[in-house]
């Protein structure tokens, strides 16, 4: 009887076999595709003082791999067990020896130390960094936000990453050491030595509307006015401008120390959010700020500027945010300039943008409109744009409620108040709120009809109205204990119902669409996870935490027992 597939080739020769694979480069057991495969026969010499054999495998009658045989044992290719059983392995170092390292799953738990502070850390955002994933187009220089690409190529402002984005910072500003930070410009106290050409000029005026003294600028019709800086490693600038004529820029000049290559990035009076330029082996980025007259207030991390302009111009994002500098910058036109500030980090700069961001684009029912089409299972269920996710309203006052802790300004707890507006209204009504077997209540991250029920962004609604609940005035939390309760409930009773025996569903539209189960990749899995885990913190109720560690044990092979 051949052994368990279990034990590994580890003994790979240099003549290794390809793995014939289906067309969609999974092995899916619906399949009715067969492959043989098929190669020369060749003799195989003593490894290791040991005889391997060439066999022919027939894996459930469907697939044929050649293996090697020694005496009764079997060896089959990792590179067939790998994609066969979706596991991952790895040739590694260990005390100076090589050994194969084999897991089932390539994600993370986090176990929570202490009880969830809902002013605090936001689960492991601080490990997010929302702005370098692909489907992060740039950061917008109008908004200070992530744009994002993930269903549609042009690019749209998505709440739940806005969200995000927005908590990942507030998260590293607690998880890190203070930043370095240096004031460069603020036309008082801080003045720097700026290289005036001939016939344009700087000069140090009070402004009425900001109430201090700010740096004005008129390059006139020469190349600009610079600015040198002292070498260092700080990419992160905020900086206070307005331009007065339209072809104004405020450009930094990046430099590649390995390659001595200098890469500008340029800030202009456009509507255009990004543009890439090459011209003779010279690439320069864009950013567009739309209305320049007014004051705006910039927080940028110039690394991520200078990478975004890259992949835009598809030269890739290889760049070493260690191995670049601001060498100088350049303002060009007529403007006015203050609180020019270079830091390590800005952290709830760019956490207070998100908070901003989420007041400003708040519509009249509470919610903030995604604003672009949805498909949700090839089409059975699709949302035109407008629609409310009840994981972007959840996350959004999760962030909103820590602007209002940190601050203290109502505008904050008010827009936060008024996003739980949506959880009373049902589906068909455009809320978030839809019901399981008409019991149940669940918010729903894809207000489909049918209900699709996603665990993650159902969990992630709660935690935003258990941190409204936690943080805001008691006389003014509303709804918020009632939804959360009501919530919390619906989640123990339906539990059960997402466990597979060796994982997790990503939804229940195996019971509401009819469709096959959708199975949760291992990274939404730790993420129900590392959730119950969160709740069990704050909700002494042994099936959260008790469901939390079946699943992580999923993630070492273990299984459900069969009858």
């Amino acid at each position: 009887m051949i052994k368990e597939l279990h034990r590994v080739f580890l003994e790979m020769i240099s003549t290794e076999e390809q793995v014939i694979e289906s067309r969609s480069n999974h092995v899916n057991s619906s399949s009715h595709t067969y492959f043989n495969h098929r190669v020369e026969e060749s003799p195989l010499p003593e490894v290791r003082g040991k005889l391997y054999e060439e066999l022919d495998c027939s894996i459930n009658g469907m697939y044929h791999i050649s293996c090697r045989k020694e005496g009764k044992e079997v060896f089959v290719p990792f590179s067939f067990l790998e994609k066969y059983y979706e596991v991952y392995g790895k040739l590694a170092k260990s005390k100076g020896h090589e050994q194969f390292e084999w897991s089932h799953s390539y994600s993370k738990v986090f176990k929570p130390t202490t009880r969830y502070n809902s002013s605090g850390m936001f689960m492991y955002f601080s490990n997010y960094n929302v702005e370098v994933r692909d489907r992060v187009k740039c950061i917008s220089a109008t908004e200070g936000v992530p744009v994002s690409t993930q269903w549609e190529a042009s690019g749209y402002y998505y709440p739940v990453q806005v969200a995000q984005y927005g908590l990942s910072h507030y998260s590293k500003n607690i998880s890190e050491s203070p930043p370095r930070k240096k004031t460069v410009e603020d036309g008082s106290l801080f003045t720097a030595k700026w290289q005036v050409p001939k016939g344009a000029y700087i000069k140090r005026n009070y402004d009425d509307g900001k109430h201090t003294h700010v740096l004005e600028f008129n390059s006139r019709d020469s190349p600009g006015i610079s600015l040198r800086l002292k070498q260092g490693t700080d990419l992160v600038l905020s900086f206070d401008v307005r331009f007065f004529a339209i072809n104004s820029s405020l450009t930094f000049f990046l430099e590649d120390r390995d390659r001595s290559q200098i890469f500008p990035v340029s800030f202009t009076c456009s509507s255009v959010l990004i543009e890439a330029h090459n011209s003779s082996g010279s690439y320069s980025t864009n950013y567009g700020m739309g209305n320049c007259q007014s004051w705006n207030r910039l927080t940028r991390d110039l690394h991520i500027d200078l990478v975004k302009g890259h992949v835009l111009s598809g030269r890739g994002k290889k760049l070493s945010r260690t191995k670049l500098r601001i060498h100088h910058l350049l303002v060009k036109g007529y403007g006015q300039l203050d609180n020019l500030t270079l830091a390590s980090s800005n952290h709830m700069g760019m956490f207070y943008s998100s908070a901003d961001w989420l007041v400003r684009h708040q519509d009249s029912s509470g919610g903030w409109p995604i604003g672009v089409k949805r498909k949700i299972a090839s089409g059975r269920a699709d949302l035109d744009p407008g629609w409310y996710s009840a994981m972007g309203q959840g996350q959004a006052m999760s962030l909103l409620m820590r602007a209002f802790y940190r601050s203290g300004k109502r505008h904050y707890l008010e827009a936060a108040l008024k996003g739980m507006i949506p959880f009373s209204k049902s589906s068909t009504e455009g809320g978030v709120r839809a019901y399981f077997m008409n019991q149940y209540p669940w918010y729903e991250e894809y207000p489909t009809v049918p209900p699709s029920f996603v665990l993650n962004g159902f969990i992630y609604s709660l935690i935003g109205l258990y941190d409204v609940v936690s943080l805001a005035p008691q006389n003014q939390v509303g709804d918020a204990q009632l939804l959360f309760d009501q919530g919390m409930h619906s989640l123990k009773k339906l539990l059960p119902l997402f466990d597979t025996g060796s994982g997790t569903v990503y939804d229940l539209r195996h019971f509401s669409l009819g469709l096959a189960p959708n199975i949760a990749r291992w990274d939404y899995h730790s993420t129900h996870i590392n959730q119950l885990l969160l709740l069990s913190t704050i909700d002494s109720d042994p099936i959260l935490r008790t469901v939390a560690e079946r699943w992580m044990s999923y993630m070492q092979g273990k299984r459900a027992a069969h009858n």
